[in-house]
């Protein structure tokens, strides 16, 4: 497994951008697919955003879809998520997630979790 550490979090007011960055530690972090995902008070997590290992394939939640961008540095075992045109909506708590093998989208699928970082849009 690899230990993750996400960061970048904050306050933002709508229409801005926000970049999360996770951090892992571990020999293989390119044999692991990742995924960031969000989960606001009351609600399921789900998931913003995944990647494969190679960094070529890419899944997001339409939420995300044209808004969001996520990408990898294998070299750096780190991967990003830019945030732009943020929503109100968009107000979670931001994991990084990772499972050996290729692309999932479930939650569940995931084997290794970061503590989050808290994302705050206002309106």
């Amino acid at each position: 497994q690899v230990q993750l550490v996400e960061s970048g979090g904050g306050s933002v007011q709508a229409g801005g951008s926000l970049r999360l960055t996770c951090a892992a530690s571990g020999r293989t972090f390119s044999a692991y697919a990742m995924g960031w995902f969000r989960q606001a008070t009351g609600q399921e997590r789900e998931l913003v955003a995944a990647i494969d290992w190679f960094g070529r394939n890419t899944n997001y939640a339409d939420s995300a879809k044209g808004r969001f961008t996520i990408s990898r540095e294998n070299f750096a075992n780190t991967v990003y998520l830019q945030m732009n045109s943020l929503r109100p909506e968009d107000t979670a708590v931001y994991y990084c997630a990772a499972r050996a093998g290729g692309v999932r989208l479930a939650p569940v699928d995931f084997t290794s979790w970061g503590q989050g970082t808290q994302v705050t849009v206002s309106s």
